[in-house]
């Protein structure tokens, strides 16, 4: 299947690694052109280039942290001076601390605002007028199998995950007939770092082996394995695409069955 990204610009935030360095690897690969960030400086241009020489696209970078509302005005800008217009957004975040209610302040619920929530507002409000004014655009969040079964001990993903969706769907209503596509994946288990390090915080909480804490978890899931990142960026490759020409306001989960819900 074409996916209809040659020459599109998509940025992906928090890139430099797993779901967004998988997602902009794919679309590279698909021909398109592409901005990466994260908020380590090293290690982004490290995947930029080994993206670049992978798939011979242009892959650009530029360090940012989502919650610093200057960095992604820098970012923003960036894009537009290297690259052009916004076509495609895949918004990003690493996941905010875990803790149950009990163990969270003032100070952590506001930074996973920022993070998680505030951060997509204003990535929106930066790559639209493009999207509207050229009449095309493909924005997917990446959120969290939270937005269907909440996460023991993630409080603060399983509240911001959800308004995230919230977000996404309604604007999803207000710009659809601009023909700007958006819509939120939720990833279950992937085997990337995040998932590594709440595998390692479950096993000091309950005092199990990590392998155990892993075990229960495929055990959890109907195809019986963690995913992996290229599989996630699978979905999210067609759901930004030209190939996707009728997919809005959805919520999709990329979990193996994980969850029950309906």
């Amino acid at each position: 299947m074409d996916l209809e990204l040659t020459g599109r610009v998509a940025l992906v935030t928090a890139a430099s690694k797993g779901l967004g360095r998988a997602t902009a690897t794919r679309l590279a690969a698909e021909g398109a052109r592409v901005m990466i960030s994260s908020r380590g400086a090293d290690q982004l241009a490290r995947t930029a280039q080994e993206i670049a020489e992978a798939t011979g696209a242009q892959v650009e970078h530029c360090p940012a942290d989502v919650a610093d509302a200057a960095d992604l005005d820098r970012l923003l800008t960036e894009t537009r001076e290297r690259l052009g217009g916004v076509d495609v957004l895949v918004n990003n975040a690493g996941g905010p601390r875990p803790g149950g209610f009990d163990a969270l302040d003032d100070a952590a619920w506001q930074g996973a605002f920022e993070l998680n929530l505030l951060s997509s507002v204003r990535l929106f409000r930066g790559v639209l007028p493009h999207m509207r004014e050229q009449r095309w655009g493909r924005i997917v969040t990446v959120a969290s199998s939270s937005i269907k079964q909440p996460i023991d001990n993630l409080m603060l993903s399983n509240t911001f995950r959800v308004g995230i969706l919230g977000l996404a769907k309604s604007l999803a209503l207000e710009v659809a007939g601009d023909g700007v596509l958006v819509n939120t994946i939720g990833p279950g288990r992937i085997a990337t770092d995040r998932v590594a390090s709440l595998d390692a915080a479950a096993a000091e909480r309950t005092g199990l082996p990590v392998e155990e804490v892993r075990a229960k978890s495929e055990a959890a899931i109907p195809v019986g394995r963690y995913g992996t990142p290229e599989e996630f960026a699978n979905v999210a490759a067609f759901l930004v695409s030209g190939a996707n020409t009728y997919v809005t306001g959805q919520n999709l989960l990329v979990d193996g069955g994980m969850v029950r819900a309906i």
